[in-house]
């Protein structure tokens, strides 16, 4: 109808208005904007209260944990739940967690709390976001699922999918913004929890209540946000399968190959990720109070790399599954050795760019390899193996890449180098 407003207006294939599906949108945004920015400021935040490198990284990667552990839960009670009150209970997790995050931390920053006091219960509160938050996203994929045609699903849990891409440049890009003067490094953790909050009562206000209605749709457990959370197409595959479908085992003879090649680059990503904002910090030799700007450009590089990987490069190039394995690797392999001898800050957003763009071409290498050596009835069941694989690196890399850089700044760069370039020979004999 002519001048109808925006808020009337469906989105294709599906029952939701724009404002509904805009308000999906937002809450998977969020929650991956608020992580990425995070992860921007806890290195000059661990430095400034003083805590070791190592357990800066183990807190506020004890999350991911728990996220990866408990996604497909949430995504199972997705089935039968209300999705609405899902879908805030994970933003409520979000909000807490931020909040009592950020207060934690101006303690150990002003010297009320000891450094080993504070990090404690930072891990602590962050726990309320991996268990808690990892509802979101397969919420919202359900609710979306729900009220639009099969023959539009793919489509449009796709485009809500790439919430969590667009998210890892606004989180980077948005944090030094909000460390302000009288908060300090903490002020992203509360911007971000008052902008959830935001969404939280717009969603109570204006999405309609799906409890007690019969439910049709799913979601699916969707990878932890992050810098390295490239959208693969996993998650909808899986929402979109005719039934929710066990996961195949890791060492089921046809996936088993394309499995460990994206599990072993990924603790290469993983580890190196874990130590880049400490490495700018030695780097260039910046104060911790200075280092959140050059650390958030660094990764907004990271980001657009990996967006540009996949958004751009993959479509037009065409590349099989083995040859995006094998020349992600190689350009990888060269990204990280130009970050590990880099000595200003172009040096590292050339080479943190270079690096993602490479892991940005072995995700979906390993993704969709995987997918392609299981018939359609088996979609969903690949599609679960992969979103762990995609999770387990962030259990054990993190930490051994912290206990690297302990010993040698560069390490971490130059064993993922080795790594990589390992993987690039083992890829070309792929299938």
């Amino acid at each position: 109808m002519q001048g109808a407003t925006p808020k009337r207006q469906k989105v294709g294939g599906s029952a939701l208005t724009n404002l509904h599906f805009l308000l999906l949108y937002a809450a998977m945004l969020v929650a991956a904007a608020g992580n990425t920015a995070l992860q921007s400021v806890m290195p000059a935040i661990g430095r400034a209260i003083g805590i070791a490198d190592f357990w800066v990284a183990i807190a506020y990667t004890w999350s991911a944990v728990l996220w990866v552990w408990l996604a497909p839960t949430w995504a199972e009670k997705s089935d039968t739940h209300g999705r609405k009150a899902l879908t805030l209970l994970g933003l409520g997790g979000f909000i807490v967690s931020m909040t009592l995050c950020g207060l934690v931390l101006i303690a150990g920053l002003h010297g009320w709390t000891g450094a080993a006091f504070t990090f404690l219960l930072f891990g602590l509160f962050r726990a309320i976001y991996g268990a808690l938050g990892c509802a979101t996203p397969s919420a919202t994929q359900a609710y979306l699922a729900a009220r639009t045609r099969r023959s539009a699903r793919t489509a449009q849990l796709s485009a809500l999918s790439s919430s969590f891409g667009l998210g890892t440049i606004v989180g980077p890009a948005l944090a030094p913004l909000f460390v302000l003067p009288f908060i300090g490094l903490p002020g992203p953790l509360f911007a971000f929890a008052l902008i959830a909050i935001a969404v939280a009562v717009a969603i109570y206000l204006w999405l309609p209540d799906d409890r007690g209605q019969r439910l049709e749709g799913r979601g699916a457990a969707m990878s932890y946000p992050s810098l390295a959370s490239m959208i693969t197409g996993a998650s909808v595959r899986a929402a979109t399968a005719p039934n929710r479908q066990k996961r195949l085992s890791w060492r089921d003879g046809r996936i088993k190959q394309w499995i460990l090649a994206g599990v072993i680059a990924g603790h290469a990503q993983a580890a190196t990720l874990t130590c880049i904002g400490f490495f700018i910090i030695d780097v260039l030799e910046v104060p911790a109070a200075s280092a959140a700007q050059p650390i958030a450009i660094v990764m907004m590089a990271g980001a657009g790399g990996t967006l540009a990987a996949q958004w751009g490069l993959i479509p037009k190039l065409g590349l099989s599954p083995r040859a995006l394995i094998v020349w992600g690797s190689v350009i990888a392999a060269l990204g990280l050795g130009v970050t590990a001898v880099a000595s200003d800050l172009y040096g590292l957003v050339l080479g943190f760019g270079l690096t993602s763009i490479g892991f940005g071409f072995t995700r979906p290498g390993f993704t969709a390899g995987a997918s392609l050596a299981v018939p359609t009835s088996e979609q969903g069941a690949v599609a679960g193996v992969i979103t762990s694989a995609n999770g387990i690196s962030y259990i054990a890399a993190p930490a051994a890449g912290m206990l690297l850089y302990a010993v040698n700044q560069h390490l971490p760069f130059w064993l993922s180098v080795g790594v990589v370039l390992v993987l690039a020979w083992w890829g070309r004999s792929l299938r």
